[in-house]
């Protein structure tokens, strides 16, 4: 599968400052999750990728398009949502719509037309006839997701898209992302700091620190265990289903009061769990393979850095 995008030892500096150190990357269609702390080199990595920012050295492409040339082409193929609100005061959410359309060189009419369907897409109703100055925190990020979409592009870069949302409303935008990918084909990039975001509709995830590619893979991969184990929860007391497994040679931690971590497959442990549960009357409400968290992912991704700097 051809990569949306290929990175090539990319450094960026300013001045003294390094932003990005020799970064390396592939990012293959799909939905993919950017993550990193405040300074990680995120905003400056999306910056290079949309062409505003030129390297320090290193080449890559972003859709077959190399870094630094054809800037227009670039535009016209991606489409970015930034964090903070970019529309003009004084006209119409549907106005702003259609001169984002027309920027992306829709005659006047077809704009004002794919303006409506990208609004209708997004949810909005009456409100798209008033002024975006009058809008509410959900629904500016409603607009700023539909002007990225407007012109049809075949890679979203969406930089802290749910931030600010309703539960609800967070639910209905991961929802576009994913109705995005799997009914039109559009691949995102979602640049944001809400880990379960990522956990709901990516893929594939790419966690940045002190300005380079700390982890890079599926998603599945990554929260796979290293060693096979299961985790377990329980109904009632469970100290004695511990001591039991213990002394049945398998390996118990406690995750909390309701939940065990039994070292094994579930073809190596499984009946012998069920077994020391019987011996000590405990109630087994649920097993399933572990997984590592995402939290602990981007934590141990980011303490790394941290203990290697200090």
């Amino acid at each position: 599968m051809a990569s949306l995008i290929e990175l090539q030892g990319i450094t960026k500096d300013y001045g003294k400052f390094r932003a990005l150190s020799d970064i390396t990357l592939s990012i293959q269609p799909g939905v993919t999750g950017l993550l990193g702390p405040n300074g990680a080199g995120k905003s400056t990595l999306i910056r290079v990728l949309l062409g505003l920012a030129h390297v320090t050295c290193g080449t890559g492409h972003v859709l077959g398009i190399p870094l630094g040339n054809q800037l227009p082409r670039v535009r016209s193929l991606v489409g970015f949502m930034p964090e903070d609100d970019c529309y003009l005061h004084g006209i119409s959410g549907v106005e702003t719509l259609q001169l984002a359309a027309r920027l992306s060189g829709l005659p006047s009419l077809e704009a004002l037309r794919r303006g409506h369907e990208i609004l209708d897409f997004c949810g909005s109703g009456q409100e798209r006839y008033r002024p975006v100055e009058t809008y509410s925190t959900g629904m500016r990020q409603k607009l700023r997701f539909a002007m990225a979409i407007v012109h049809d592009p075949q890679l979203l870069i969406l930089d802290e898209p749910t931030t600010g949302l309703d539960p609800e409303e967070r639910e209905a935008m991961l929802n576009r992302v994913r109705i995005l990918w799997r009914d039109f084909g559009k691949s995102v990039l979602l640049c944001t700091h809400i880990l379960p975001d990522v956990q709901a509709v990516c893929e594939r995830v790419v966690i940045l620190a002190h300005g380079a590619v700390r982890v890079s893979g599926s998603l599945e991969d990554l929260r796979r265990t290293a060693v096979p184990s299961l985790s377990v929860t329980v109904g009632g007391d469970i100290e004695p289903l511990v001591t039991e497994l213990a002394q049945r040679g398998l390996a118990a931690e406690r995750q909390d009061g309701r939940h065990l971590r039994v070292a094994g497959s579930a073809e190596l442990a499984g009946q012998t769990l069920w077994e020391a549960a019987a011996a000590t009357g405990c109630i087994i409400r649920g097993i399933e393979p572990a997984r590592n968290s995402l939290e602990q992912i981007f934590l141990d991704a980011v303490g790394e850095v941290r203990r290697a700097n200090t």
